[in-house]
């Protein structure tokens, strides 16, 4: 099976298709059809054998898919045509997000090859509310309209820009997807803790930290894998947005909850956390917690029930002894008769013949009215 790496745009995924009978090569641009419909890319793997039990797909879930077609001329003057159209869709949305009053920034503006999707990417502080807006949006370019917030990351890989080494940035120009790195690799590295000199210019720690980190760890002490380091609660730690103080952490999560100096709080890993002090780390074993129990070769003779009695059977109990009788206590109305001398029978045959007391006996609650005169 031959397959063929295509790039959409610049520093994007590559996706890889099935080439045609038409002879291909590295930098052709290329229709090809994807979730979003279809697009205008560029070949930046040019077609190789692959081993049909690898089973390659196009996109996460989908199966491999064959190129469109080489793109001529025509598509080209579309595709320059689509770019004169972002730059003007960018400007009315731009317009109806202040008439809105919404508290989101545009960052850019996609359109699909065949002009099927409108994708407006923007970045926000929480969840905003733009129903209002894709309504106004749909009326005035008739087709479908996709808003898509996107995080500080990919804010910095769309607008793209220079970063601290003077050079365009990694993102933007040549990595297809984020790599994950923690403040482990700086301290590896030896490398000054400070967040604004690890920082990038999304505020996230530099990319270029996984590139050597490798290289220098290569003869360092592998720790047991089987042992993870958390923080203790209390204890001051450094991550990458700053020095702070461990509020509480959570054990399922492998996390912890951190205040900053600056009085802001940050949830980080616990493989993305160093110490002041190094006693301040506890050892957590993991294979400690769980427990593999061995198979039994050879099945019990008798059910577990049995032997659970027999061994209630064969304890030694002690020997009964007879308890003394118990002395019948008088009843409590017969020594009440005999002390106070009454007839427990006289009084319950003449209980309700006691003649009732009058009415005017009993005490008034008013207290009684006085005499103005006097």
């Amino acid at each position: 099976m031959q397959i063929i790496g295509v790039r959409l745009k610049k520093a994007g995924k590559i996706l890889f298709f099935e080439p045609d009978d038409s002879e291909l090569v590295k930098g052709d641009a290329v229709i090809v059809e994807t979730s979003r419909g279809l697009e205008c890319g560029t070949i930046v793997i040019e077609p190789r054998e692959l081993p049909e039990a690898q089973n390659p797909e196009s996109e996460p879930g989908l199966p491999l898919k064959k190129i469109h077609r080489k793109a001529t001329e025509a598509d080209l003057r579309k595709l320059a045509e689509n770019q004169a159209g972002e730059k003007r869709a960018f400007d009315i949305c731009l317009q109806k997000i202040a008439e809105h009053e919404l508290p989101m920034k545009l960052i850019n503006v996609e359109f699909t090859f065949d002009v099927n999707k409108i994708i407006f990417f923007f970045t926000a502080d929480g969840r905003v509310d733009f129903r209002e807006l894709v309504r106004d949006l749909a009326s005035i370019f008739r087709t479908r309209i996709e808003l898509r917030q996107v995080g500080v990351r990919d804010e910095a890989k769309l607008l793209g820009g220079m970063g601290g080494c003077g050079r365009p940035l990694c993102c933007a120009s040549f990595l297809g997807e984020f790599i994950p790195v923690s403040i482990r690799m700086a301290k590896d590295q030896n490398l000054s803790l400070n967040p604004t000199k690890i920082s990038g210019v999304c505020g996230r720690l530099m990319c270029c930290l996984k590139y050597e980190n490798d290289l220098y760890c290569e003869n360092c002490h592998a720790p047991n894998a089987n042992v993870i380091l958390r923080p203790k609660v209390g204890s001051r730690v450094i991550v990458a947005d700053g020095e702070g103080k461990v509020v509480s952490e959570n054990f399922a999560r492998r996390n912890a909850t951190i205040l900053l100096d600056t009085n802001r709080i940050v949830v980080a890993g616990w493989d993305e956390i160093l110490p002041v002090n190094e006693d301040d780390l506890e050892a957590v074993d993991e294979s400690a917690q769980v427990e593999v129990a061995e198979p039994v070769e050879e099945p019990p003779s008798k059910p577990v029930r049995h032997e659970r009695h027999e061994r209630h059977e064969r304890r030694e109990r002690p020997e009964k002894t007879e308890r003394p009788e118990r002395r019948e206590r008088p009843r409590r109305s017969e020594s009440f008769n005999r002390r106070y001398n009454r007839n427990e029978n006289f009084e319950r045959t003449n209980r309700n013949e006691r003649p009732p007391k009058p009415r005017s006996e009993k005490p008034s609650r008013r207290p009684p009215r006085r005499d103005p005169k006097k």
